[in-house]
């Protein structure tokens, strides 16, 4: 595939990544002026909140399969108009169940764009060169958020939160008909493994301990980067007793050093998969050192006496954070054969994103019952140990080979049979 359009296409999903995280910040943003005019509690906001990471936790298992199967251009293409008519649907709402319905099927349409990155990418670069523009498209997942406020806040305040909503939600439909003109699914190749997904692939996936190692191994690094996603101002404040203001830049920190994680995740696996090592433990290694490096500096911050220490600590923690975080998505574009790629990743996701929507009510309950939040980063660090260790003794070091999954010849050891 020509450089050109690998280049092209890696920027588009990337665009697509960054007005992802952004629409789903929006609510955010707007939590204060939405509970005005709407009349919401503090409460029912909360489950607002919340009802996004359900859904789309839930529906990356079909997810995956469904890019699998009718390529990444339609469903890309479908997955963004989707959530941006949906995104626009949340400026016209009346009341709480109309916001809800509304944010959960935006967890339901936006769960194609990330296996369908993994799918892009497993399909125009060849193994050794897969790191790079993962972490490049998975840096969206840092960048959105960070920039967020910056660019969703004036346009609330000059033209209200209603046509926030419909502005960004324009946007989107705008970029999903340009992926669909621009972008064009790679031809079938003289791979073992055939480009399509056939329904009974998606249901061997599960008989592989890749799948499941990856998937309990996901959960743990998603559960770290989320407690801190869903908590980290609320702990600057009441931990370390920061104003809102000082709050509001201090807590943007550590994001922008996740940002230099992801991009830097892919030079580091790629350089080590050069170097010789097997694609599979190019992608191990970096997960592996970063999810010990995070739960490390995990236990500095839970620890630390000083405001200064514990910032710079939660700091390096959310860059190993974006080192493993765009790994394990590589990890799935080497590990499974060409059809199963997004497949594979949406079964992770779906795991793993249950784990992010458990992690802010685990530590609230232990933040509530101790009265700090010491102990809630000290479990988070315990969970990252336990990734670890999934990864080092579960999680193969080789890929699924793509003749043995069709059953053309024995399963080997990455399988459970």
């Amino acid at each position: 595939m020509a450089d050109r359009h690998r280049g092209r296409a890696i920027a588009l999903i990337t665009a697509a990544g960054m007005l992802n995280f952004i629409d789903r910040s929006s609510l955010a943003i707007a939590n204060p002026l939405i509970r005005a005019d709407l009349g919401l509690s503090i409460a029912e906001m909360g489950l607002l909140l919340s009802a996004f990471l359900w859904s789309f936790a839930l529906f990356q298992l079909p997810s995956g399969a469904w890019v699998d199967r009718y390529g990444p251009r339609r469903l890309i293409a479908a997955s963004i108009v989707l959530w941006s008519m949906v995104q626009a649907a949340c400026g016209l709402v009346t009341g709480f169940w109309g916001l809800a319905a509304a944010r959960i099927g935006l967890g339901i349409t936006e769960g194609p764009l990330l296996p369908g990155m993994v799918r892009v990418i497993r399909d125009c670069y060849p193994p050794t060169a897969r790191g790079r523009p993962t972490g490049i498209g998975f840096s969206a997942s840092k960048l959105g958020p960070a920039i967020a406020p910056a660019l969703l806040t004036p346009l609330m305040l000059a033209f209200g939160w209603r046509w926030m909503f419909l502005i960004t939600g324009a946007a989107g439909i705008g970029l999903g008909l340009l992926w669909y003109r621009t972008y064009r699914d790679a031809p079938d190749t003289q791979e073992a493994s055939p480009a399509r997904l056939e329904w009974a692939d998606w249901r061997r996936l599960f008989r592989y301990r890749a799948t499941w190692g990856m998937t309990i191994g996901l959960l743990g690094e998603v559960y770290m980067g989320w407690v801190y996603q869903t908590w980290l101002p609320g702990y600057l404040q009441i931990e370390r007793h920061l104003s809102l203001p000082d709050t509001g830049w201090v807590a943007g920190i550590p994001f922008a050093f996740g940002v230099l994680g992801s991009l830097g995740s892919g030079w580091i696996s790629d350089t080590l998969a050069r170097r010789g090592i097997s694609p599979i433990n190019a992608c191990k290694i970096p997960v592996v050192a970063g999810l010990l490096a995070m739960a490390g500096f995990t236990v500095v911050a839970a620890l630390a006496g000083s405001t200064l220490v514990a910032v710079a600590a939660i700091s390096i923690a959310l860059l190993f954070n974006g080192i493993a975080g765009a790994t394990c998505l590589t990890l799935a574009a080497v590990m499974a054969p060409r059809q199963c790629a997004a497949s594979l990743h949406g079964i992770q996701a779906s795991g793993a994103f249950l784990g992010g929507a458990l992690a802010p009510a685990i530590t609230g309950f232990i933040v509530q019952s101790t009265g700090s939040f010491g102990p809630a980063l000290l479990f988070s660090a315990g969970v990252g140990v336990v990734s670890t260790l999934i990864y080092v003794f579960v999680v193969p070091s080789t890929p699924i080979d793509p003749l043995a999954f069709q059953g053309k010849k024995k399963h080997v050891s990455a399988s459970f049979l």
